[in-house]
């Protein structure tokens, strides 16, 4: 499953691996946007296979973030 960002913002940092297993609603990225955090959980119960993006990268409402199945 993609997970998308919700809003416009800055990759702050991951707060899990690719390769981890992860439960619904697990923070996968932190996020600054409109000058707070903004935590990006996981959708489903699965393992993260990819991150889209790296630490410090700028994206726009709508992007894929990371894939986790």
């Amino acid at each position: 499953m993609e997970v998308k960002s919700r809003v416009p913002g800055k990759i702050v940092r991951f707060e899990k691996a690719v390769g981890d297993n992860v439960a619904v609603k697990d923070v996968l990225i932190v996020m600054e946007a409109m000058k707070m955090k903004q935590l990006v959980p996981s959708p489903v119960a699965g393992t993260v296979k990819e991150y889209k993006v790296k630490e410090g990268d700028r994206v726009r409402a709508g992007q894929v973030l990371a894939i986790v199945e």
